[in-house]
């Protein structure tokens, strides 16, 4: 790699195919693992010499470090071809270990399976893991398949590519022909990928048709009556604005304005504008585009918004893991969105999402990942309405407490106990009733915490 490669790829930042290291890690196995990542998954580049805000600071490797590098990295099985150089960049020495994605994968080191997930190196520790990695190794991730007919520049969005630079915080002085190549964005003989065209291609849905997000509003809580019917094209950054910015349309949206009117002004959505962003960004990055007889859908009922798009749970996550780990279908589009910031860290989009609907007060988010995946989203009640539909089932007391944890969702049992008029004791029975029956839900401790109602259906 020339000087001028490691300055533009140092101007790229991290990512899909980019690590940086300030120095050589004291355990050389932390070195290692990132190369056998990089061969078992689209390969990538290991700098050293520069640190985490994309600064070079230069590095010192006598022989005797260069020779245990070496010796780490062989021992990665299958053998790997490649090596550390020591590239001199303005009169700092920069490590450089280019790897190329391996012809031989599954790559091991010391027993184990690394594979790069986003920006991040994962180590695969459980059966599932394993299995759905020797199922999909021979397998091209769709984003890394060239795009037939994506041949020229001329069809990148600039105004796309603009806000990409300006999100990732990445230099204009670097060209975007530069650009592009540091992404990885080209295949080996130099045809653009399709996670290329659907990040950044102008229409990229002439090349993958239902590469769209659809945004439907209906009139009730069915799909009887359609009110509006929109489907958003263009690239992958411009459909979530779009879809986003549909939804703000058809919600409730508040305003906090500080300082008596001549200040900020804060938005309020019914639903936090957070999680639907998690929500729309986990749909663009995670769906599986070889699907070519579904796009992603956005529907809001009276009651709920639903977002959902093909492709169900990788199988390399088991069901217990859900939440906690993620595993990328498309790790070259989702590490674009994670150089722009718009992704939580690795497996925590999802509990992100729930902590955000419980700070409102509102039901969990519900996900089904069984043939399609979907999350949805319960939009706030009329609670007059909905308490009136169990007054048959529950008792007067009950109906009582959930009253006044609606006024006040920080009440206490004493409050309780002298508005409602009963004991203690019955008070406590009460809500384990309705704790067992899902309508209620202690969020927190006895000081200090509050009560989050479940506006059941049925």
């Amino acid at each position: 790699m020339t000087t001028e490669g490691i300055k533009e790829l140092v101007l790229s930042g991290e990512g899909f195919h980019a690590e940086f290291k300030i120095s050589v890690p004291s355990k050389l196995k932390d070195l290692s693992s990132e190369v056998c990542a990089f061969a078992n998954s689209a390969g990538g580049t290991v700098l050293i010499g520069v640190d985490d805000s994309n600064i070079i600071q230069g590095v010192t490797i006598d022989n005797s470090k260069r020779s245990s590098i070496q010796n780490s990295i062989r021992e990665i099985s299958p053998p790997l071809n490649c090596n550390l150089e020591i590239v001199n960049v303005d009169g700092k020495n920069i490590g450089v270990i280019e790897v190329k994605s391996g012809q031989k994968k599954p790559y091991v080191l010391s027993g184990a399976i690394y594979i790069r997930n986003g920006s991040n190196t994962q180590k695969l520790t459980t059966a599932d893991e394993m299995r759905d990695f020797f199922q999909q190794a021979d397998r091209i991730y769709f984003d890394e398949m060239p795009c037939e007919g994506f041949n020229t520049e001329s069809d990148i969005d600039e105004n796309n590519l603009n806000e990409f630079r300006s999100e990732a915080a990445i230099s204009s002085s670097i060209s975007n022909e530069h650009l592009l190549h540091n992404l990885r964005l080209f295949t080996d003989d130099g045809k653009f990928k399709s996670g290329a065209s659907l990040f950044f291609g102008t229409n990229p849905e002439t090349y993958y048709d239902l590469a769209t997000v659809r945004c439907i509003a209906f009139d009730g809580t069915n799909k009887r009556y359609i009110v509006d019917d929109k489907i958003f094209t263009g690239p992958l950054y411009s459909q979530y604005k779009q879809a986003l910015f549909w939804l703000k349309g058809k919600l409730d949206v508040s305003y906090d304005i500080e300082g008596a009117g001549s200040g900020p002004r804060t938005e309020n959505w019914e639903i936090p504008e957070t999680a639907l962003k998690e929500a729309i960004v986990n749909t663009l990055s995670h769906r599986d585009y070889y699907d070519r007889g579904n796009r992603i859908n956005v529907e809001l009922f009276d009651d709920r918004i639903e977002i959902t798009n093909p492709g169900g749970l990788v199988s390399a996550i088991p069901e217990t893991e859900f939440g906690k780990k993620s595993y990328s279908r498309n790790p070259l589009i989702f590490g674009l969105f994670e150089k722009m910031r718009m992704v939580e860290h690795v497996g925590s989009g999802i509990t992100r999402m729930r902590e955000l609907m419980d700070e409102v007060g509102l039901p969990q988010p519900v996900f089904q990942y069984t043939g399609m995946f979907s999350v949805t989203f319960y939009r706030p009640v009329d609670f007059d309405k909905w308490i009136e539909n169990w007054t048959e089932e529950l008792t007067e007391n009950r109906i009582a407490i959930l009253k006044e944890m609606h006024k006040n969702n920080e009440v206490t049992i004493k409050e309780l106990e002298v508005t409602i008029g009963i004991s203690d004791t019955a008070i406590d029975n009460n809500i384990d009733y309705l704790k067992n029956k899902g309508f209620l839900k202690r969020i927190g401790g006895d000081k200090g915490g509050r009560w989050l109602i479940h506006y059941k259906t049925s």
